[in-house]
């Protein structure tokens, strides 16, 4: 294979080792594998997939392949992507990948379209930055495309509004929206690893600290939940009154972001949204104050400005940078205000992966049966799908539960009797 841009293909058989470590906590997937091994549901189908390039996005790839599709994928994040991965894919399965970590802004986009190159009939994506540049300047492989796959909030946001622009050239399946999905990857998956990522970057106690989440959606709920349980003070920060009181009765602080920066020891953003910390945050902030993002760009903390404020900047430790201000204020981002769970962690445990990406799989193969069929805009994953995914989830895990008799049946859909 000559069609790829990793960096080092020496790195692929500690890479190949590692996916298959991911594997043994992956069981739906593997289900899918074996099935799509048989039927062959996407063959002669070329996929162009933008993702983090991870252990659990290697055994997504096999599992496209393994249906028959033509794979190519990218990294969805510059800091994201674990290069013994990427070299596995190219070597083990000669799948191309156009992925390196670290990577700066011209690299990433010379990779995405790159990935486009392929002409895909099949878009999956993590953000929409596939299919934003495949719309912007990619217009003539338009006609190729039937449909596609979005893994995360940011990404249907964004094309959502292409939707109702009447910008959107084709059908997308928001996978997000799935419950196996949002439920368990960004409330579980994200909390879980999140939290990896900051004591990975900084190795300091949460105990006893003041820790601001910036958000209660899924993936907030999951960090708040998860900070607690490591002894922190958890004080959310909401827009939303409905997610403001929520995060009230779970038993959390909740207060405007101008206060919790003045008493936050530990700030993460988590909204999909542009400078949730602002210049005048940084203003009244503690010295010694750590802040990192987990949304998916790296917007959500206005760097520019702490930039601007700051005296001097330097890397004090891997993914960790520490900006003095000019008042003598010392303040430390983390991972370039990157995805922390992914820039210095691994990302999402396998087995929280493992449904996510089941949803992907399943997604692309009902995009292919029914894409003539649908308009362009936004679905969410059909509830069957998603029904499928818990229950072979549960059987994996040995778990069990009742089925409603026939007269259980009866009665939920009768409206005779009453008291």
């Amino acid at each position: 294979m000559t069609n790829f841009d990793v960096k080092d293909l020496k790195l692929a058989e500690g890479g190949r080792r590692r996916i298959e470590w991911a594997a043994r906590e992956m069981p739906v997937l593997r289900q899918i594998r074996e099935r799509f091994e048989k039927e062959r549901p996407l063959a002669g189908i070329r996929i162009s997939a933008c993702l983090h390039v991870t252990t659990e996005t290697a055994n997504l790839m096999q599992t496209l392949q393994a249906g028959g599709a033509e794979v190519v994928l990218t990294a969805s994040n510059p800091l994201s992507t674990q290069d013994d991965v990427a070299a596995a894919l190219v070597s083990h399965s000669e799948i191309p990948v156009y992925a390196i970590k670290g990577e700066n802004n011209t690299v990433y986009y010379k990779h995405i379209h790159a990935a486009l190159d392929h002409k895909p009939h099949l878009t999956m994506d993590d953000g929409a930055d596939l299919v934003s540049v495949l719309h912007k300047e990619r217009r003539e492989l338009l006609s190729n495309v039937i449909g596609g796959t979005e893994e995360t909030t940011t990404g249907v946001i964004r094309l959502r509004a292409m939707a109702a622009d009447g910008a959107l050239a084709f059908p997308i399946i928001a996978v997000n929206d799935a419950m196996t999905k949002h439920f368990f990857d960004n409330r579980y998956g994200t909390g879980q690893s999140t939290i990896d990522g900051i004591i990975r970057a900084t190795n300091i106690l949460l105990a006893g600290k003041n820790f601001v989440v910036a958000g209660y959606g899924w993936c907030g709920r999951g960090l708040a939940m998860r900070a607690r349980g490591m002894g922190a003070n958890v004080i959310v920060t909401e827009v939303d009154p409905l997610k403001a009181l929520e995060a009230v009765m779970d038993g959390y602080r909740v207060m405007p972001m101008k206060e919790a920066a003045q008493i936050g020891d530990v700030f993460c953003t988590l909204t999909g949204d542009i400078n949730v910390i602002d210049r005048q945050h940084f203003e009244v902030m503690k010295d010694g104050a750590i802040i990192s993002n987990s949304g998916h760009f790296n917007v959500e903390i206005n760097i520019p400005a702490l930039e601007g404020m700051s005296s001097s900047r330097r890397l004090v430790r891997p993914f960790v940078e520490e900006f003095e201000l000019k008042d003598g204020r010392h303040i430390y981002l983390l991972g370039e205000g990157r995805l922390i769970n992914l820039a210095a962690a691994e990302g999402h445990p396998a087995s929280v992966m493992d449904m996510s990406f089941a949803n992907q799989a399943l997604s692309v193969e009902y995009m292919v049966k029914h894409a003539a069929d649908l308009k362009k805009q936004v679905y969410s994953v059909p509830a069957e799908i998603d029904s499928e995914i818990a229950r072979l989830k549960l059987a994996a895990m040995g778990v069990e539960i009742d089925v409603l008799t026939d007269e259980q049946l009866r009665y939920l859909n009768s409206w005779e009797e009453g008291t």
